[in-house]
């Protein structure tokens, strides 16, 4: 028996910016609605205030085989609040992100073209009920909208809450064809964000009041400069630039200042800085962390499994530890205990960028609880080994099962100089890391520069012929490109006939073109077709646009098919070391790409850190002669070293 569910919910936490943890924890938090539907029986809808209700509905879930919704971490977690935990959920998002489409239920629908399709007028509803009100005379002084404020507005939100069950329900069984294989991964991943990380709160608060005060200073001094009223607004500052250089730049964005930045002086080089230092994105994701803080000073739910499309890949959510940044001070531990203690005059005295020095320790705001240490583990050089391990590319293998140094082996063979002649910070050296950096996907001239060549002193004459030279050094992956393309294109022309080649097999089911993995695991490119252009057949797939976030139709190549398969496989073996590593007993508290981050006693770290090194470069039976390795360290706060 399968039981589908949606539950409507007011709480005075903003879901938006702490996400469910919070939301659910706050001391107003209740279920108002629920909407289920057994099986494919009729959908009934009751008041969850009704005591009798509440307690029948429970004993009929805990009959059930599985309880699935959309987004089932939000409901598992509204009945936690209410002192039930169910373990047997299914999640229809993930299952969409799975194969292939939108995460949110209403793209999912309309993707698929459902017959029922989320309400969106459902919106206006949930801002009615659901969020406190802002109170006037004609509400009465209220904070809070109840069914007796607005009875037709409450019966259709009712209705609106069948639609939603109805629409998951009917997105259950549209998939239901296709076998999730990666059931026991999702229970590991919500133990995970049930986990949590550790916050440093005095540290954040510290942190966001420095940044207040520095903001205010270089508002201040950009003012004087300028003489502009706002010199925050890009078209202010941009209209004052353009005056004083003649010029006629059209953005202020982050990689525009830092390019003007090599040639500017004077006032005009100091405005730039004062811009580069006052648009400082980072400092953000400290008042995010406060956002996201539960009552134990934990953040919670920030990694959303499957949430990169196409490859399955882990995304991020809240204080976004995807894309962190990078610390390189040589004083950080130094810098961290003097915010930690608040010591602003010092940091004052002793950094001139307080913005960067904020930026830099953005990792250290999370830190191991009390008696305990982080060990932080990851794949070394993860992608570039499984590209070589997938396309038989056998001088890379070789440099990965002894010494490592691709960049120096790739430089010696693109080159013809001898491998100890490449060192570090020579001109080859460089070349060879920029070309490994670039071009392992297919990539040209335009990945070299968008990897940053001309910033590392790269002529443009110079690049055509490294792409030449990568090419010429790298055959099998070359070739790996070419025949990825083609398997998949054999495969739209022949429906249902497995094709595999490159380690991977293809089919064609006349909807989907899924490409399985060595895993098993399926890649799926819905609605595939074939446009014959100029230079042979284009295939094209709906999927999300990673730019506009919208459905779209999307063109692939062989390049980009590569790609998606080295980095799903990347994500697989992720999933598989982390199942291994809490298996054998380490609390996982965080993993970024491809490094995982656990939370261990200080006592034994050491023998622990070793076994979790072991652990996790176990290789899955699927990846036999994969050279994988992995290395870290142990800190007392996150950082990468």
């Amino acid at each position: 028996m399968n039981i589908f569910i949606d539950v409507e919910t007011y709480s005075g936490a903003d879901i938006k910016k702490g996400g469910a943890y919070p939301y659910t924890e706050a001391p107003d938090f209740e279920i108002m609605l629920v909407g289920y539907a057994v099986d494919r029986g009729p959908i009934k809808i009751f008041d969850f205030r009704d005591a009798k209700a509440f307690g029948k509905f429970f004993t009929y879930c805990a009959k059930a085989e599985n309880l699935i919704a959309h987004n089932a971490t939000f409901e598992r977690l509204a009945f936690r609040a209410h002192g039930v935990d169910f373990p047997r959920w299914v999640c229809t998002m993930v299952k969409a992100a799975y194969c292939g489409l939108p995460l949110s239920l209403s793209q999912a629908g309309e993707a698929l073209n459902l017959s029922t399709q989320k309400d969106k007028g459902g919106t206006a509803l949930i801002r009615y009920f659901c969020i406190p009100c802002k109170p006037t005379k004609t509400n009465e002084g209220r904070t809070r909208n109840r069914p007796e404020h607005g009875p037709e507005k409450w019966q259709a939100f009712k209705d609106y809450l069948r639609d939603d069950v109805e629409t998951t329900r009917e997105l259950f069984y549209a998939l239901e064809p296709y076998e999730f294989t990666e059931t026991e991964n999702y229970q590991i991943d919500q133990t995970i964000n049930d986990r949590g990380v550790r916050l440093e709160l005095e540290l954040i608060k510290n942190a966001v009041e420095l940044d207040r005060v520095s903001s205010h200073a270089l508002t201040v001094e950009a003012r004087k400069l300028t003489g502009l009223t706002n010199p925050n607004s890009p078209a202010q500052l941009q209209k004052w630039i353009n005056a004083r250089t003649g010029g006629n730049i059209k953005d202020l964005k982050a990689e525009t200042v830092k390019n003007l930045l090599v040639s500017a002086s004077g006032e005009v080089k100091r405005a730039l800085e004062l811009r580069q230092q006052m648009s400082n994105s980072s400092v953000k994701k400290y008042a995010a962390a406060q956002n996201y803080a539960c009552k134990d000073g934990r953040a919670r739910g920030l990694l959303q499994f499957g949430g990169a499309g196409r490859t399955f890949r882990w995304a991020g959510r809240g204080i976004q530890l995807q894309n962190m940044p990078r610390n390189y001070m040589k004083t950080l531990s130094a810098a961290r205990a003097l915010l930690l203690e608040g010591d602003t005059e010092a940091l004052v005295f002793l950094y001139e960028n307080l913005q960067d020095v904020l930026k830099q320790l953005t990792r250290t705001m999370l830190a191991p609880k009390p008696g305990h240490k982080f060990l932080i583990a990851d794949y070394s050089a993860i992608e570039a080994r499984v590209l070589a391990w997938i396309a038989g590319e056998t001088w890379r293998l070789d440099v990965f099962n002894t010494h490592g140094k691709i960049y120096e082996a790739s430089a010696s063979l693109m080159f013809g100089v001898p491998f100890e002649s490449v060192t570090k910070g020579s001109e080859y050296r460089q070349k060879g890391k920029i070309a490994e950096l670039a071009l392992g996907y297919q990539g040209g001239v335009n990945a070299l520069l968008s990897m940053g060549a001309e910033a590392m002193g790269l002529k443009e004459e110079e690049l055509k012929p490294i792409v030449s030279a990568w090419r010429r050094a790298n055959p099998n992956i070359k070739k790996y490109w070419y025949e990825v393309e083609q398997a998949a294109i054999l495969a739209m022309k022949n429906p249902l006939k497995r094709v595999s080649r490159c380690g991977v097999t293809f089919q064609y089911d006349k909807k989907v073109l899924l490409c399985f993995l060595p895993s098993g695991r399926p890649l799926m490119y819905q609605s595939p077709q074939l446009t014959p252009d100029k230079f042979g057949d284009q295939i094209t797939y709906l999927g999300v646009d990673q730019y506009t976030r919208k459905w779209a139709r999307l063109s692939t190549y062989g390049g980009k098919l590569t790609e998606n398969i080295v980095q799903a496989v990347a994500r697989d073996l992720l999933a598989f070391s982390m199942l291994n590593a809490e298996r054998a007993g380490f609390e996982i508290v965080l993993h970024v790409h491809d490094e995982i981050v656990a939370e261990e006693p200080c006592e034994g770290a050491e023998a622990k850190y070793n076994k979790l090194i072991k652990t996790i470069t176990k290789k899955p039976d699927w990846a036999e002669g994969l050279p994988l390795a992995a290395d870290g360290f142990i800190s007392d706060f996150y950082l990468k070293d």
